[in-house]
């Protein structure tokens, strides 16, 4: 906070000009070669305790397209002016009551 003015960053979905500290930040882990192909490779494969690569991406989401792909979820309009990291699909108080009620 009190930065002023951030760097923007582009969205990796629509490609929207996004400031640093407002978009929502997603590091994956993928492996290069999907599960199916890996079977086939380690069959062929001619050294022992070959490790396929994997490829480490960090995505940067606007808003928008964090809610549209279910990274994020749409808060209330007070809560959308809290910009501290919280974890993606938290449940929410008022689920968490009405699962609490429903078992009990």
């Amino acid at each position: 906070m009190n930065q002023g003015h951030t760097r923007p960053v582009n969205c990796s979905n629509c490609n929207r000009m996004v400031p640093k500290d407002k978009c929502i930040k997603k590091f994956t882990v993928r492996d290069m070669i999907d599960a199916s192909s890996k079977e086939d490779i380690k069959a062929v494969q001619i050294y022992d305790g070959f490790i396929i690569p994997k490829t480490y991406n960090k995505l940067t989401y606007c808003i928008s397209c964090a809610i549209h792909a279910r990274i994020v979820r749409s808060r209330a309009r007070e809560d959308r002016k809290i910009r501290n990291t919280r974890k993606p699909f938290e449940p929410r108080k008022e689920d968490k009551e009405a699962k609490e009620a429903a078992t009990a």
